[in-house]
């Protein structure tokens, strides 16, 4: 059971770790040209947007895909997932990415699977872009009708919970929902539309909120990096902790330690007492 669940968790860190560039393009460029931030610029605001939306999902997706079904698995996986951003643009679908990439991936596989040999002379170019582009569509319409809502579903869910949390004075335990959102990549979805509209309501009633700090808060993060970084026995994950450390803790890119904890599900747990331990 152990082993089976060390196992998925590396296979979706795998989706994440050839991608980490793409993330620290995104943190640099919030940092620097947000509204808020060192040196605000409305048009190159845009491009980091953009690439939270649509090219860091797509290459999520494209990577799962091929990590199943080779080059033409990570096609087809790009293509689907297309459908689930454009199912809702405001929502960030890394984790939808995270689902559909592999299943793409699957399906164009058993498609080889059941065409080799089958192939008429003359027609193999024919065949293997006609399939790409159907099985993408399809999935992509998948995506848009199934996934996408259900990743709102989702959301809307961890909503709920927060709020019961917060409504009956149990704070410390939100973050049982904050941290394992945080590590599927829905941490942008729950700090902006979770906590930033209840954080807007008490500030202008009280001129303050905690709010604002639970998802934004290092230290979880910052502690299973220091774990990794001092006591894995995997010599190159060690060896990569450093590096990560300096981008958290510096760089306020959440998201390069989701991977660390995706390699191991089980190290969930220590973000949540660390959270906890901050709220209270």
């Amino acid at each position: 059971m152990k082993n089976g669940v060390q196992r998925f968790g590396k296979f979706l860190s795998a989706m994440i770790m050839p991608n980490i560039g793409a993330l620290i393009a995104f943190g640099f460029l919030a940092v620097f040209f947000n509204g808020s931030g060192w040196i605000p610029h409305e048009g190159f605001a845009t491009i980091f947007s953009a690439i939270l939306v649509y090219l860091i999902p797509i290459l999520i997706a494209s990577t799962g895909g091929k990590l199943i079904g080779g080059e033409r698995g990570g096609i087809v996986a790009a293509i689907a997932v297309v459908g689930a951003i454009m199912s809702d643009p405001n929502t960030t679908m890394l984790m939808a990415a995270m689902i559909i990439g592999p299943l793409s991936g699957f399906c164009i596989k058993k498609f080889d699977k059941v065409m080799e040999g089958h192939m008429p002379a003359g027609f193999e170019m024919l065949i293997n872009n006609f399939s790409v582009g159907i099985i993408g569509m399809l999935f992509a319409m998948l995506s848009y009708l199934i996934i996408g809502p259900f990743m709102n579903l989702i959301l809307a869910v961890l909503t709920a919970g927060v709020n019961v949390l917060v409504e009956h004075g149990m704070l410390p335990l939100i973050a049982v929902f904050i941290e394992p959102a945080k590590v599927l990549f829905l941490n942008n979805a729950i700090n902006h539309g979770i906590f930033t509209p209840i954080a807007t309501a008490q500030a202008a009633e009280t001129g303050k909120s905690i709010m604002y700090m639970l998802e934004a808060n290092p230290g979880p993060g910052l502690g299973v990096l220091l774990a990794y970084m001092f006591f894995c026995e995997d010599q190159k994950t060690k060896q990569s902790a450093p590096g990560a450390v300096i981008i958290h803790l510096l760089g306020g890119i959440h998201e390069i330690y989701f991977p660390y904890i995706l390699m191991n599900p089980l190290v969930i747990i220590a973000p949540i007492a660390g959270n906890i331990a901050a709220i209270f």
